[in-house]
């Protein structure tokens, strides 16, 4: 941290709102995969990943400047130089995603939509046994990127000495002023609630 760094809004709030939403939903989905008196709640929780993950392939595109897939979308070498950094004297710090979270947040969402797309054709009694199990596939592997993706926000925050789950919550992160976003964009997070509820409830009939 230089003396120009302070704290700066980096996350708008459909971001935030989305990570968290995806979040408890596929924890909810995967709590919830093998009781059937839960089932409704099961694709539910599906259908919220599914909504959110739909919308931030959007908000990607459009979205503001650490949203989009073009301020932090790396190529592998440059995922592998920030890990690299990591244990060294100078690791790199980045305001919005680094290069390996970056990687982890396409996963996250490619796996996501597989996930939800496979069970609810599997809900829907659509392809047999083969894409049951595939879901499972699909579920277990989303996991993994899961698991790998909280031990590097672990990491990261004891590297930078910077609370990231804080960050998600706040928005701000520390840095640069010439880093910050203008805005939160309130409008389109109240989109995204409503987009996801209209998938959630779709997807459940």
């Amino acid at each position: 941290m230089t003396t120009t760094d302070r704290k700066i809004l980096v996350w708008d709030l459909p971001v935030r709102l989305g990570h968290w939403l995806m979040a408890g939903g596929f924890a909810l989905a995967w709590l919830t995969g093998d009781s059937e008196s839960w089932r409704l709640v099961h694709v539910g929780a599906g259908g919220t990943v599914v909504g959110v993950a739909l919308f931030r392939l959007v908000w990607g595109l459009v979205g503001t400047r650490h949203a989009r897939f073009g301020g932090f979308l790396r190529a592998p070498s440059a995922a592998l130089a920030y890990l690299k950094s990591l244990p060294g004297p100078h690791p790199q710090h980045h305001a919005g995603h680094n290069p390996a979270g970056g990687w982890a947040i396409v996963l996250m969402l490619a796996l996501g939509l597989l996930t939800g797309a496979s069970g609810w054709l599997t809900y829907q009694e659509i392809g047999g046994k083969w894409l049951e199990e595939a879901h499972e596939v699909f579920a277990s592997s989303m996991l993994a990127v899961v698991v790998v993706h909280l031990l590097g926000v672990a990491v990261g925050s004891l590297v930078h000495r910077e609370n990231l789950p804080r960050a998600m919550v706040t928005g701000l992160k520390v840095g640069a002023a010439r880093d910050a976003i203008a805005s939160a964009r309130p409008l389109a997070a109240m989109v995204l609630l409503g987009w996801v509820v209209a998938v959630a409830w779709w997807l459940s009939r």
